[in-house]
């Protein structure tokens, strides 16, 4: 059963308060729900309920050891999320394999609203997960010409129809939802559904940072690899290398891209996937990065991630790489540590909440910072990086 918002904040603001516990807010939690005792019991542990939420968001994404104080009811609910988010991750995968043209669903994004909408529920069945993440496409079918080579070597050309999953936009999914829910998405939801997704998701910003940074001065959307060191491997190297080639052909940024050049229609679909993130600069992008290649922080190690070196193209959530955000390759990472403790090794990434970077030797690092700055070098010290790590699936051998 999931938590109604109203009553969870009036709990969590009762509850936290020493005169008001002592008075009704027991009786309350007799009266009402057991889910309320549950509420309860959490806010009584520490310092409060925000605290408690993102502790609760970190376990359910992240994976982090809940403290032995946390009660087995609320232990057994963030259990039944994790296998949840396992099979709606399943689901996206599968949805994303008949998109085209880098239009694939946020599988963050759609985990933040399950999360938001569906906590203290039961794991739903893989059936019940693809029917959720149904929610977030439609289906077109289009047609498509293709090359046909006959018994006699001679190759001729033929229309073929197929069928291709288009994401919708967040308010169009939610008025699926609703249906499929049978519930209203209230304004409550959808705030809470925002503050989940970018705590774990990070934002466009990049953080603040008001240093000095150098932009690349190149405006190349030819991907080279000329002086990669092993092509036929995802390498800490050749991270670097890469991250570098980004910078100096001056690619742009833009929330949600992996280094694949931001065409209209790409630039409409993210449009219409990150209101905030993406349609709030839509004049800055449009004026700065339409036609180029373009990527958000996390994007950059994707991208090199993703590459195909055969045909330079860089293909969704390829080469055994998924589709995780900052915060998720920090907390996945079996090698990390404090920054200052930090071996100088290029392809390395650097990490603060939210945001993450590359380090390429020297005492520098190239991120992509955010929208109005694209992809730059910066210093490694003064910049705010926090932890160091090696990424999932980079092999630093």
């Amino acid at each position: 059963m999931a938590i109604p918002a109203a009553i969870a904040k009036a709990a969590a603001t009762l509850l936290t308060n020493k005169k008001t516990r002592k008075g009704f807010g027991w009786v309350l939690v007799a009266v009402f729900s057991p889910v309320i005792l549950l509420i309860a019991l959490l806010c009584s542990i520490g310092s409060g309920g925000a605290e408690h939420n993102n502790a609760s968001v970190e376990a359910c994404f992240y994976g982090s050891t809940l403290s032995a104080e946390v009660p087995a009811e609320f232990r057994h609910s963030i259990e039944e999320m994790r296998s949840a988010f396992s099979l709606l991750d399943s689901a996206v995968a599968s949805a994303n394999e008949q998109t085209e043209s880098g239009n694939g669903l946020d599988p963050l994004r759609v985990k933040a609203v399950f999360y938001a909408l569906c906590f203290g529920e039961d794991a739903p069945s893989q059936s019940e997960a693809d029917s959720f993440v149904a929610c977030f496409y439609t289906t077109e079918t289009r047609t498509r010409t293709v090359e046909i080579e006959q018994e006699d070597g001679t190759v001729t050309t033929e229309e073929e129809t197929y069928t291709v999953n288009v994401p919708l936009s967040l308010y169009q999914a939610y008025t699926q939802l609703e249906a499929h829910l049978g519930r209203d998405i209230t304004e409550d939801d959808r705030n809470n559904i925002n503050h989940v997704y970018t705590s774990v998701a990070g934002t466009a910003s990049g953080g603040s940072y008001n240093g000095e940074y150098l932009r690349g001065d190149g405006t190349s959307v030819e991907l080279d690899i000329s002086t990669f060191t092993d092509p036929s491997t995802k390498n800490a190297a050749d991270l670097a290398l890469y991250a570098i080639h980004a910078w100096e052909s001056g690619w742009g940024y833009v929330w949600g891209t992996y280094g694949n050049v931001l065409t209209d229609s790409l630039f409409a679909y993210k449009q219409e996937q990150y209101p905030d993130g993406v349609g709030t600069y839509a004049d800055f992008i449009r004026s700065n990065w339409l036609g180029g290649r373009t990527t958000d922080c996390v994007g950059l190690i994707k991208g090199y991630g993703w590459l195909d070196p055969e045909t330079l193209t860089i293909g969704y959530a390829t080469n055994g790489m998924p589709d995780i955000a900052a915060n998720q390759m920090y907390y996945s990472a079996s090698v990390s540590g404090p920054i200052d403790t930090m071996p100088d090794t290029p392809g390395l990434a650097v990490w603060q909440n939210g945001h993450i970077g590359v380090y390429v030797g020297d005492g520098y690092v190239i991120e992509a910072m955010n929208t109005q700055q694209g992809v730059v070098k910066t210093k490694l010290e003064g910049r705010g990086w926090t932890h160091w790590l090696e990424i999932p699936y980079i092999n630093y051998n």
